[in-house]
């Protein structure tokens, strides 16, 4: 009788267990308003704020992470910011910073 009821619980662990792995693992949801109802692919779809060039004081905190610590000068030139001063001993530093994407195109010392 004993082995039944140990059989008959490995047959109910088992059982969940396939049941957790036929169940799919996404993150989608469903969003309902005033258009109907749509599905969340769940992923961040480009919305029109994502053109959107980076402002001065976004462009100088990037070219802080590379070492400039005081600002002499900042310019727009086309779809790149170019920012330059000094770093912490004095030395001119020009860091070239893509106006779009935020990513460092060069870095001039």
């Amino acid at each position: 009788m004993r082995t039944k009821t140990v059989l008959a619980g490995l047959m109910m662990v088992a059982g969940l267990g396939v049941a957790g792995l036929a169940a799919p693992a996404s993150a989608q949801g469903i969003q309902i308003g005033p258009g109907g109802v749509r599905v969340d692919p769940g992923y961040r779809e480009r919305g029109p704020r994502d053109d959107v060039d980076l402002s001065r004081g976004e462009a100088i905190r990037i070219a802080r992470r590379q070492g400039l610590t005081d600002v002499d000068n900042v310019d727009r030139r086309g779809p790149r910011i170019i920012v330059r001063g000094s770093d912490r001993r004095g030395d001119d530093i020009t860091v070239v910073v893509d106006s779009r994407s935020g990513d460092v195109i060069d870095v001039r010392r």
